[in-house]
């Protein structure tokens, strides 16, 4: 039997190294069936987070599709998603650096569809009619306005590109009827966000491909709709989360609107990127759906005559991307102990595979930190949730008495979520000794309507106040140790982590990885799909100026008196770097102790296995000389 070592909390050696976890994990999503093959989206960060299309075939060889240099990633409202679309072997993908739409027949090199253009293309449908595929477009040909967004179609024999729908500030999920007779698409308006409201509409199809008999089916003021989908019949599904939850619903044929399955559940999902999908039809009465409840996701099959659901028993706690094939189900899984990987299973025999991993990694669970659900106390009453990792490390233990730090993770966004998968990021942290909470403060998604719009005119104040009362909550539960509590976070988190760190004490250190610390330079310099976000999350700009002053931590440098970390990519469109650039001069006039960490080559998020590297280790470092 191997001696446990008596060691100072933080100071464990661990085997999840930074090395390790850049080395050997790859990002997995955007699953689907194409004939009797399977394809999905592989994020490499050994690739410089290259994104690549890979194909398992029918005889069961795994290859990749995209060749060298082409990236599979579109820039659509910045975030992208939906950047790839298979019929018939026949892969539509928009390429990462010039954004064109090309297409690539099956072990051949990608030809350019669509001329150089300012355009950029996402969430494709096919009409087989008209041989053309309909999509999301945004404009970016005028540098002195916003881009426009579209919905078009785009000829596959020419590339010729036609304005279908335009008006709106946003669309998604142009979905077309198996007959190829209708089309369904969402669509939103500033200050709205499409978790806020969005608007649901069906048209029929002329044959030349213009649109007619259009209908609003859903939607409207304080309700958000997701995921139209139409069944083999031709009716029209989708999520609505009119009764506070987002549960599935369906059109009949005279317009009638009909709830399937009341759940107080999560049918649906915050629409940050596109083609993310939480159902599917089995056949025309049985839809196989994810739903989440309590932070955990379930899978289900609903039955849409007798709307009864039942829950599929499996073992995965986190699942996206879900797909539908005859009786065949696909989606991405995982779990607190299981990497997340691209999963299939057979509905009537329940087999259950695995077809990739995003980590091959081995690691022993005496390394690994098993989450646990917290519900705890915060302001006005309420409560609020978060999921906590305490330390573990199977060959370390602490000398008696002692308490471990704790790291609190606000999370992006803000309008998202965390959820209890198996990261290695965070078992880098509980590996050595430090406990880590990670945050579903008040604003965040799976827990209803309700508790989403606890943010709005509330952000930064209630997401602050969230962070804090856990780090007290655990506190006083005996379980960390007051003198050592960090927070860290990015992007929307980046702001919680800053704010917190300004106008509180509770915090000893931090670290904002492209946080916001200026919300009226935030206000006056983000992109379209953000621009009117704060309207809701603060109030007007620039009739409300005084809140986002009172609010923006660059404005009370003189609150601040404790270490800060600052992560940032030089190309990063959505926070600007000079947000932390100010809050970093100010910390040294100051002469409190900062590092400021800069990546040339990254944009809102780092992709790239160094950077990530760094970064990480960068942090840890940082709080080991400030912890001592």
């Amino acid at each position: 039997m191997t001696e446990t070592t008596i060691a100072n909390y933080g100071s464990w050696r661990s085997p999840i190294s930074s090395d390790l976890i850049v080395s050997s994990t790859i990002g997995l999503g955007a699953v689907k069936f194409d004939g009797n093959n399977i394809y999905w989206l592989e994020s490499r960060p050994s690739e410089g987070g290259r994104s690549v299309i890979v194909c398992l075939q029918e005889d069961g060889t795994t290859v990749d599709i995209t060749p060298k240099p082409f990236n599979v990633r579109s820039r659509v409202h910045e975030y992208g998603g939906g950047a790839f679309f298979i019929h018939d072997d026949t892969i539509y993908f928009t390429n990462f650096s010039d954004q064109r739409l090309y297409l690539q027949k099956k072990g051949e090199i990608p030809q350019p569809l669509t001329a150089e253009s300012s355009l950029r293309y996402a969430d494709f449908s096919f009409d087989k009619i008209r041989n053309c595929l309909i999509c999301v477009a945004e404009d970016h040909s005028n540098p002195n306005t916003e881009p426009e967004n579209k919905i078009v179609t785009i000829d596959l024999n020419t590339g010729e590109v036609k304005t279908i729908i335009s008006g709106a500030d946003f669309y998604s999920s142009p979905r077309i009827s198996p007959n190829n007779s209708q089309l369904a698409w969402l669509s939103w308006h500033h200050p709205n966000m499409p978790w806020d409201s969005t608007e649901l509409y069906l048209a029929d199809i002329n044959p030349d491909g213009t649109l007619t008999n259009i209908e609003l089916v859903a939607g409207g003021k304080n309700e958000s709709v997701c995921q139209p989908e139409f069944s083999p019949n031709g009716t029209l599904y989708f999520s609505c989360d009119r009764r506070n939850w987002w549960n599935i619903y369906r059109r009949e044929k005279k317009g009638k609107i009909i709830s399937l399955y009341a759940l107080d559940a999560e049918f649906g999902y915050p629409h940050w990127v596109f083609g993310e999908s939480v159902y599917g039809f089995a056949d025309d009465d049985t839809v196989i759906c994810t739903y989440t409840q309590d932070g955990i996701s379930h899978l289900a099959s609903l039955h849409t005559k007798n709307k009864s659901l039942t829950d599929l028993n499996i073992s995965f706690t986190n699942i996206a991307y879900l797909q539908v094939k005859d009786h065949n189900i696909l989606f991405t899984g995982g779990s607190p102990t299981q990497p997340t990987g691209i999963i299939k299973i057979n509905i009537a025999t329940g087999e259950t595979k695995i077809l990739k991993q995003s980590s091959n990694l081995s690691i022993n669970t005496g390394y690994l930190s098993e989450p646990q659900q917290i519900e705890f106390p915060t302001s006005n009453g309420k409560t609020a949730f978060a999921w906590y990792y305490p330390p573990k490390n199977k060959d370390f233990c602490a000398p008696k008495d002692s308490l471990p730090p704790l790291l609190v993770k606000s999370h992006g966004g803000p309008t998202a979520a965390t959820t209890a998968s198996y990261n290695l990021r965070i078992q880098y942290w509980t590996s050595r000794g430090f406990a880590f909470v990670d945050v579903n403060y008040g604003g965040s998604t799976g827990y209803g309507r309700d508790y989403r719009q606890r943010l709005n005119k509330n952000w930064g104040i209630v997401d602050v106040e969230d962070c804090i009362n856990v780090a007290k909550y655990l506190v006083k539960q005996g379980k960390v140790d007051e003198n050592k509590l960090a927070i860290s976070g990015g992007s929307a988190g980046g702001y919680t982590t800053l704010a917190a760190l300004t106008f509180y004490d509770t915090f000893k250190a931090g670290a904002s990885y492209y946080g916001v610390s200026d919300l009226e330079a935030l206000a006056q310099d983000t992109h379209k799909f953000e621009s009117r976000y704060l309207d809701n999350l603060i109030g007007k700009y620039p009739e409300e100026k005084a809140i986002y002053q009172a609010r923006s931590p660059i404005n009370h440098i003189e609150k601040l008196s404790c270490p800060v970390a600052f992560f940032q990519g030089l190309e990063d469109k959505i926070v600007p770097p000079n947000q932390a650039q100010m809050m970093v001069k100010a910390l040294k006039n100051k002469g409190i102790k900062t590092i400021y960490v800069t990546f040339p080559d990254e944009q809102h998020g780092f992709r790239k296995a160094e950077n990530i590297k760094r970064a990480l280790e960068e942090e840890f470092e940082f709080y080991a000389l400030i912890f001592n």
